[in-house]
């Protein structure tokens, strides 16, 4: 065989190879775009090669994020999943500004409507803002981060969504002021909304931790619980352990269930609903929401334990307040918001805390 012919012959396999590359890293993103559409609303810019000809190299611009629609929507709806946490109001903002692009075109319109397959552009920066937009931050130091949660947002990180949750928001924060890190200490379920505490060094994180497991931080939540409570004040007290569909329940099996008390005390009765004050004196997964439906009185929309009511058109759980020392200086703080504009109509005017 000739030189020429041999040579032919070699970059030819190397063409073949590096097709073949693309092909298996082709099929291997497009396996990631349709496990994205099945679990979820949309999914990220970074696996939309499989569908642009394995471009690796495409126009796209490092702080755009792209997201594939998977069901027909307002735009004004699928930007709600696709930056969550944020006020309709920040994202018709964010449509004036023209953040937001449809299929490459700038779209101004809320009300406009997406299909499956159309793809949503959002600045990484306004997603960002957007994001931080729906979290109040009520105080921060060197050493910690008090921040509001929204209805909606995981807590922290998980196995299966590692952007859209509000640590992930909190650390992109701190990073852009040039500061290191966060460090979560406590969660709130993701449908539940209220007060959280972060560390901004191991050591506040260890100390409050440490608080948290002497009980000597205090808890309070609003909630709204179907029917109507007749005693006024009381206490729920049972080990909790989970059960095979992952949700928690009282059990005599002190091997396996953990220690759990919760306190409660009606704020206003009405005709089938009633709102509760309710302090947590221990912080075990679910435990106000497995309590009070094991107390008769299931959390509004709450249907993982038994609810059959939807009011307030979300759960009807909301962390109002927070006290802890400061995990360095010792100085007590106590944080409280006002109720979700949804809670407004079911606690009273002025709600009296205890």
């Amino acid at each position: 065989m000739g030189r020429g012919h041999a040579g032919s012959l070699e970059q030819s396999t190397q063409a073949l190879q590096h097709v073949g590359q693309l092909y298996r890293r082709g099929l291997d993103r497009t396996r990631d775009v349709w496990a994205g559409l099945r679990s979820g609303f949309y999914t990220s810019e970074q696996n939309l090669g499989a569908f642009r000809g394995f471009d690796q190299d495409s126009h796209l611009q490092p702080e755009q994020v792209r997201s594939v629609l998977s069901r027909t929507s307002s735009l004004l709806e699928a930007l709600q999943s696709i930056v969550p946490g944020a006020s309709n109001r920040t994202l018709r903002q964010m449509l004036r500004q023209e953040r937001v692009r449809v299929n490459g075109a700038a779209c101004r319109l809320p009300g406009e409507t997406v299909q499956p397959g159309d793809v949503v552009e959002v600045s990484e920066r306004a997603r960002r803002i957007g994001q931080l937009a729906g979290i109040d931050i009520l105080f921060e130091d060197d050493h910690i981060l008090v921040v509001r949660k929204p209805v909606g947002l995981l807590s922290v990180s998980t196995a299966h969504e590692k952007e859209r949750t509000l640590s992930a928001c909190l650390r992109a924060y701190v990073r852009a002021k040039g500061r290191r890190d966060i460090f979560v200490v406590h969660r709130l379920d993701k449908f539940a909304s209220g007060i959280l505490v972060f560390a901004r060094t191991e050591a506040a994180r260890e100390k409050l931790r440490a608080s948290f497991r002497r009980h000597d931080v205090q808890r309070k939540y609003w909630a709204i619980v179907e029917d109507y409570v007749a005693t006024d004040a009381g206490t729920i007290r049972s080990r909790l352990a989970e059960d095979r569909s992952l949700r928690m329940r009282s059990t005599t099996d002190v091997t396996r269930g953990k220690h759990a008390v919760t306190h409660f005390r009606v704020l206003r009765r009405l005709s089938n609903l009633t709102a509760l004050e309710v302090t947590l004196e221990t912080g075990r997964k679910n435990q106000i929401r497995a309590h009070l439906s094991e107390m008769g009185h299931p959390i509004v929309g709450d249907r993982a334990y038994g609810s059959t009511v939807d009011p307030l058109g979300r759960l009807g759980l909301h962390a109002f307040s927070l006290g802890f020392r400061h995990p360095m200086d010792g100085s007590p703080m106590t944080f409280s918001t006002s109720p979700p504009p949804e809670f407004a109509p079911y606690l009273p005017e002025e709600p009296k805390f205890s």
